[in-house]
């Protein structure tokens, strides 16, 4: 009877290691129940604002998507940097929209805005540059991007080439020349095209003119630092003083924080950046989920 049992044990923890294996992410436990928490929240009618303001206060730390090999889907709410913030937000606000409250859902979401199609193959399948990330979602239908042609005046052509040109700035392009000719040749591909922007000087603003701009649409900073199309991420707030704020996680001030400074004033503080870019998630749009195979996080 005893090795009935224990044969039982055996086979349930295989069962629960190979889904682990097949949903290929990395979570610890803290975090897990974090999100399941967070999940079942009532996040009101802006559930993106909400889950960002939830977020105040986590660490900022970069580079918290490395060092797994192979690839595999990072969840992290305790270390945070300004994409993993936005993701982190977007996959909870779509998650929660959609009536699920189970872990692995969240990691759909989540994994089908960080990776080219949604689809998690390798280390360059990963959106790494944020135009990558704008097109691709923006396609797929999972954003959409808001802008005023009175006010978005600005354009911007695309050229990245820092990731190739700086490889020892990556852990998993050190010594990995065929990996460096892979992310060159997605650089290439997505070079050339161009976007409108809403200048720095325009940031300055009231909201009578930046009402496109709503609570919770994602802030992209477009820079001009040589290689790189965006500098910075984080969620616009509109503040008491009925101006523009950046919640973003600051490396600044070493946290999530929505900050003091206006947007105009954040900006005006970088010479090399140059404006503005705004997308906001769409509800509407969900990855299939076998909910057959998984379980809540009740």
């Amino acid at each position: 009877m005893n090795r009935i049992i224990f044969l039982v044990f055996v086979l349930m923890g295989c069962i629960a290691e190979c889904r682990a294996q097949s949903m290929n992410y990395i979570c610890c436990e803290s975090d897990s129940a974090k999100v399941c928490d967070l999940l079942q929240a009532d996040a009101g009618a802006n559930p993106v604002l909400f889950y960002a303001r939830k977020l105040k206060g986590i660490p900022y730390v970069g580079h918290t998507l490395e060092g797994n090999e192979p690839e595999r889907l990072v969840i992290n709410l305790h270390q945070l940097d300004c994409t993993t913030l936005v993701e982190t937000v977007l996959a909870l606000a779509r998650t929660h929209a959609g009536g699920r409250t189970a872990l692995q859902d969240y990691a759909m979401n989540l994994a089908d805005l960080r990776y080219r199609g949604g689809q998690m193959n390798g280390y360059t399948s990963r959106l790494h540059y944020f135009d990558w990330w704008i097109n691709d979602n923006i396609r797929r239908g999972n954003v959409v991007e808001v802008s005023d042609t009175k006010q978005c005046t600005a354009t911007f052509r695309v050229d990245n080439h820092y990731m190739t040109r700086h490889p020892d700035a990556y852990e998993h392009l050190k010594g990995r020349p065929e990996r460096i000719d892979s992310i060159r040749m997605l650089e290439e591909a997505g070079n050339g095209g161009t976007f409108h922007y809403l200048p720095k000087h325009k940031t300055l603003l009231s909201k009578s003119h930046l009402g496109f701009i709503h609570d919770g649409d994602v802030i992209a900073i477009v820079t001009s630092k040589d290689g790189l199309d965006y500098a910075h991420l984080g969620f616009a707030v509109w503040s008491k003083d009925g101006k523009l704020h950046l919640l973003n996680a600051s490396s600044i001030h070493k946290k999530v924080v929505e900050e003091p400074k206006t947007i105009h004033q954040y900006l005006k503080e970088h010479p090399s950046f140059l404006g503005i870019r705004v997308l906001r998630l769409s509800f509407s749009v969900y990855p299939p989920v076998p909910t057959s195979a998984w379980s809540s996080c009740e």
